[in-house]
């Protein structure tokens, strides 16, 4: 069962780390990935913070600009498929 969240996730990220945000929807550590997404052909979208600051993560998985929330969400209806279910 996926994690759904109709809302971006406000996260503290640290210049330079390595990130693994969750593109299926399944993990249970949203925004990031857990591997939870094994056995599907779906990966999580890595990415490296750029410098210390709150960055808003897409929690709803259809973001055209993603791992980053462009309000997507706000256009969902909270029956509406996402991610993985898509």
């Amino acid at each position: 069962m996926a994690s759904r969240q109709l809302t971006p996730f406000a996260v503290q990220v640290v210049q330079g780390k390595r990130y693994y945000w969750c593109a299926c929807g399944r993990s249970q550590h949203q925004p990031f990935c857990d591997g939870s997404h094994e056995g599907s052909a779906i990966r999580p979208l890595v990415f490296v913070a750029e410098r210390n600051e709150y960055l808003w993560l897409c929690g709803c998985k259809r973001s055209g600009t993603p791992p980053f929330c462009d309000g997507t969400h706000k256009r969902l209806s909270p029956d509406e498929p996402f991610g993985s279910e898509m």
